[in-house]
């Protein structure tokens, strides 16, 4: 939907535009997908964006078009009149009715010959929540143009036959560009598993539900593409990864072979390349080897050492609670740590990053996450905690991914705890090795000295004195800022009760916590609001 300043401010006809786009109406909880009206302006929040889109009324035609933020209702450019906006549906499908009259029909086939299958299997229960669950969602598809878990009739849609594989971007780029675009693949020892994969664990979901009558069978059509389906669409690949598979380096190969047959494109394809030389000159860490039988306690040493010249230490282990564990261990023993796992929200994993680079903590303790993609110049040691624990974390890639982690500072080292010395380890030490004396040789010949990385900590996205978290927008975390974006006038009475009742939580808590600064701040603005004279 495309509205412009100067076309006619018509409420009810964009209301009922924005409804066939999927937004609801809702003038008491204004959130992502829904509009409302107040008086000579509406407003609409997108799905897609983090503000919203006020259109203002006078004289019958629509005088300002501009965003503004949802939470407090201050417009974010108040001096700024945008010329026209485009909202975009609020659902990812939307149904035309003369589309949905023929896959109506094929699935309503569909779905007497499934139901028939379940009730021969004696299989009653399953057959009747599916026959419900059809009809159900293509009522509601009839009537409002969505549902639910529409996307599990795509094919229907599509027109796709049983078992075509979906419509994807890659069908773009193969349509528009043919066999002119490129695709890198980023740290393909773990993504090209993840392709394989997708296909895989979609399918078990959906068979799950199939079987015990949630879903009919075209379920199965609306999934990732199969790795036999990617694969060969994509004309040219790159590779690239500090630890490449041997799937990727055959690919290579046999690519190379194939393509330089045909003398038009020979030379295009080099097969496998190597680039190990760093322009920082910085080589690979030195491994050192030692008993895990007092690995902790070793540990302790060789973190006061570093600390002293104020260097940085990550410490991988096998599993979260030991690495819970540890870190209350060392900070028992004053030793300033933290850990990092999967469980920590992913701008929180950021977060933690930028305070060891900015030396808030001096250990940091992973599990799985200290591999790939991670640049800290300031670590000086690697540490692997049971590193002769052979394994999917201490095979030869998780164990030189995570060495490369010190190959930042000229000072790195990686300690591997192991009472015993695997064929991971020896592998991944062996290529360390060989790439270090390949540095080292090209330094000599270029008379190049090693220098440490530097580079400043970034910004952060998202800082504490903005309106909210990200994670529930529920949860405000108040400032003098925030405080004074607050405008009566921009809120419902609904809303106004429910952000009074917030502040007056949060002005006890910043006074139980002797905050009592803002405390008193928060209780103007509280006054403020209940003011009925303002």
């Amino acid at each position: 939907m495309e509205t412009s300043l100067g076309d006619e401010a018509d409420w009810q006809g964009i209301s009922t535009r924005l409804v066939e786009l999927q937004y609801s109406r809702s003038e008491f909880e204004f959130k992502r997908g829904t509009f409302r009206i107040r008086g000579n302006y509406l407003d609409i929040y997108p799905a897609y964006e983090d503000f919203g889109y006020r259109l203002q009324e006078e004289g019958g035609i629509i005088s300002k078009i501009s965003k503004f933020d949802p939470l407090t209702g201050v417009e974010t450019h108040s001096n700024e009149s945008l010329q026209n906006t485009v909202i975009y549906p609020a659902k990812h499908y939307l149904m035309d009715p003369a589309v949905f009259k023929s896959a109506e029909t094929q699935i309503r086939r569909d779905l007497k010959l499934e139901s028939s299958q379940l009730k021969k299997q004696n299989k009653l229960v399953e057959a009747g929540r599916l026959i419900r669950r059809v009809n159900y969602d293509l009522e509601m598809i009839k009537e409002v143009g969505y549902v639910n878990g529409i996307e599990n009739y795509s094919r229907y849609f599509d027109g796709r036959k049983p078992g075509d594989p979906p419509y994807a971007l890659i069908d773009y780029f193969t349509k528009t560009y043919l066999d002119n675009f490129l695709v890198f693949i980023d740290e393909s020892h773990m993504t090209v598993p993840q392709i394989r994969g997708m296909f895989n664990g979609d399918f078990s979901r959906k068979k799950t539900l199939i079987d015990f009558g949630f879903r009919l069978k075209a379920a199965f059509d609306n999934r990732p593409l199969k790795f036999d389906e990617f694969y060969p669409s994509i004309p040219h690949f790159i590779y690239a990864s500090a630890t490449p598979n041997e799937w990727e380096i055959n690919s290579a190969i046999t690519e190379h072979k194939l393509k330089t047959k045909n003398e038009k494109i020979k030379g295009i394809y080099r097969g496998v390349v190597e680039q190990l030389v760093r322009p920082t000159g910085i080589v690979d860490p030195k491994i050192i080897i030692r008993p895990a039988r007092h690995e902790v306690q070793d540990l302790l040493g060789e973190i006061a050492n570093r600390v002293k010249n104020k260097e940085k230490i990550l410490v991988t282990t096998l599993t979260k609670k030991i690495a819970e564990d540890l870190s209350e261990y060392l900070k028992d023993r004053k030793i300033r740590a933290s850990y990092l796992h999967s469980d920590i929200k992913t701008l929180e994993r950021s977060d933690i990053l930028d305070n060891l680079r900015k030396s808030e903590f001096d250990v940091l303790i992973g599990v799985n996450l200290l591999r790939e993609g991670l640049d800290l110049p300031e670590v000086s040691l690697v540490a692997i905690l049971d590193a002769d624990k052979e394994g999917f974390l201490r095979s030869k890639t998780a164990l030189i991914q995570t060495m490369g982690r010190a190959a930042r500072n000229i000072s790195g080292e990686v300690i591997l705890y192991a009472d015993e010395i695997t064929n991971s380890i020896k592998q991944a030490v062996r290529e360390i090795e060989r790439r270090r004396k390949y540095q080292l040789e090209y330094n000599r010949k270029h008379q190049i000295e090693p220098k440490t990385v530097y580079k400043p900590v970034r910004e952060k996205i998202i800082g504490q004195d903005e309106a909210f978290l990200i994670q529930d927008r529920t949860k405000i975390t108040y400032s003098d800022d925030l405080l004074d974006l607050i405008k009566k006038d921009s809120l419902t009475p609904y809303d106004l009760k429910k952000t009074v009742s917030r502040l007056e939580k949060e002005m006890k808590k910043q006074a139980e916590d002797l905050n009592f600064e803002l405390a008193i701040k928060i209780r103007d603005k509280i006054n403020q609001l209940k003011d009925p004279r303002l």
